[in-house]
Order: structure tokens, then sequence, then C-alpha cells
């Protein structure tokens, strides 16, 4: 009773309104630039929304419209599987290399550490990934390298053979956030674990399967589906170097909602594809989270 007496007492200091005003600019941010453009588009899906102000209610129309009419819909979704299913284990595992390779106690590690985490810093943007065509083209600078030692590059980003899978292997150089939490997982590995294994005559793979990979699967686990949402959002590197080409074998699902959206000005169409991305996502990261169960190693104690 004194307690809710207390409560019901309490009035706001001057201190609690100056924490209150501090917040003040993060709140507006994410009622004006996440929450209400997330409520809108979810709105904007069920109608036929353009460029104008008028529009007319559509229900369910746009999404029967994307799974039964729009030939390319299916299309935009297998090369995305296929991309993801590349660019994701690709840099979970590269950063799972790199940091172990730096969880190594020797001078200087702490420069290479910054130098491997500088990829991420710089993104996928538009400029990095000019930067990636001219070393992919035709005349680029990996095919250059191969016909001075006398061999022929393919066309990287014009062979409708290789064009996804070379733009699927770019995104792995972007490994720097994962491979930071992966070596200060690592690190947080309790040394008696290893030396009770290295006393036992165990090897420095079977110590890094058994132990090192069990502690860190919680790292693991959460690094997988970031990469997975970064993964499936990819935009900005497919539309540079192909634009969705050559004959739509890199016609990524961000490209799709990014033509229906700012070519065709459909951005009530363009909402339900974004909607139908995110309960994609949110399948695949509950999937994952099924299946952890499996390989997740949670310390209870």
């Amino acid at each position: 009773m004194k307690q809710n007496a207390l409560i019901k007492k309490h009035r706001y200091t001057r201190r609690d309104w100056s924490g209150l005003l501090y917040l003040l600019p993060w709140l507006l941010g994410l009622l004006i630039f996440q929450l209400y453009p997330f409520v809108y588009s979810f709105v904007l899906s069920f109608t036929d929304k353009s460029m104008g102000d008028s529009f007319q209610i559509l229900g369910l129309g746009n999404y029967v419209r994307l799974m039964t009419e729009d030939a390319d819909f299916w299309k935009n979704v297998e090369v995305t599987l296929k991309y993801g299913l590349v660019a994701v284990p690709g840099r979970v595992l590269f950063a799972l290399l790199v940091a172990v390779l730096l969880s190594a106690d020797m001078k200087g590690i702490n420069l290479f550490r910054t130098v491997y985490y500088l990829p991420s810093i710089f993104g996928s943007s538009v400029a990095i990934s000019i930067i990636w065509k001219f070393v992919f083209q035709k005349q680029g600078v990996i095919n250059a390298v191969l016909e001075g030692i006398g061999l022929t590059g393919p066309n990287w980003l014009g062979d409708p053979g290789i064009a996804l899978l070379t733009i699927s292997i770019i995104p792995i150089w972007q490994f720097g956030s994962s491979m930071v939490l992966f070596l200060a997982a690592i690190k947080n590995v309790p040394k008696e674990l290893y030396e009770s294994a290295q006393i036992d005559g165990a090897s420095r793979i079977r110590r890094f399967f058994r132990i090192t990979l069990p502690m860190i699967s919680p790292i693991m686990l959460f690094n997988l589906i970031m990469q997975l949402i970064s993964c499936f959002q990819e935009f900005s590197t497919a539309y540079v170097l192909t634009n969705g080409g050559p004959n739509k074998s890199t016609f990524l699902y961000g490209i799709k909602i990014y033509r229906e959206a700012f070519t065709n000005f459909k951005m009530g169409y363009a909402s339900a594809l974004s909607w139908l991305l995110f309960a994609g996502i949110m399948c695949l990261s509950g999937l994952i989270f099924i299946s952890s169960r499996k390989w997740v190693y949670h310390d209870e104690a």
C-alpha cells in the first residue's frame, strides 16, 4: 500500500523533463522516418496509388496480381534466393575465417583488425559499385590480369551464366561488422577449455569444432540473421553493375521494387512487393531460429 501511495504521489521533476527532451529528437525520428512510412506503406499496398493524389482501394488485388499475373515476380524470387544462398553464407564464413586469424596474439594485430573492418564502412555505395564495375567488366582489371598471364577472362557481368555469381561474391568483402562480433566472441571463450582439451590431446581443428564453434554459436546465429536481412534487401550493387541483366539473370527483388515505384510510379504495387519481401524475410528468419535449437549452444550457467 505504501509503495502504491508513493507511485501516485510521484511528480516529474525538471531532471525528468530534461531526459525526455534529450530523447525527443530520437522519438521524432522514429515516428516520422520509420514508423509512419512503415504503416503508410502497408496501407498503400491495398491500393492502386500512383504519383497522383487519387487512388482506389483494391483490397488484396495487388497481392493476387503479383502471384498470378506478374511474370517477373517468381523470377525475382528465384534470383534473389540464389543470390542469398551465395552471399549470406559466404559473408558469414569469411568473417569467421578472418576473425579466427585475427584472434592470434601478435605484434601489430590491431592494425590488421582496423584494415579488415574498413570495407564495412564503405558499404555497398554507388561509388564502390562503380569501382567493382571497372574491376569486373569485360575489359576490366581482372581480365587484364588474366590476359597478362595468357588466359582469356569471361564476360563477368555480361554472361547470364555467371553474372549472378559475380554479383553474389562481391558483397562478401563487407564482412567487417560480423568479423568484429566473431572476434569478440572468440576472445571471450574461456581459455581453461582449450587448456583442458590440449591436455587430452585434442588437435587445433578438433578444438575449433568442439569448443570454439559451440561457444560462439549465438553470435553465429545473430550474424546469420543480420546478413540474411541485408542481402535480401540488396539493390545498389546489382543496379549499378548490371541493372538486372543480362536477360534478367541478376534481376534482384530490390530492383523490381525500385522499377515499380520510381519507373512505373506504381506506389501501391511497390508497397505490396515490399511487404511480401518483409514477410519472406520473417519466414526465413523464423526457420533459422527454429533450426537454431539444434546447433546453438546456450550457456545456462
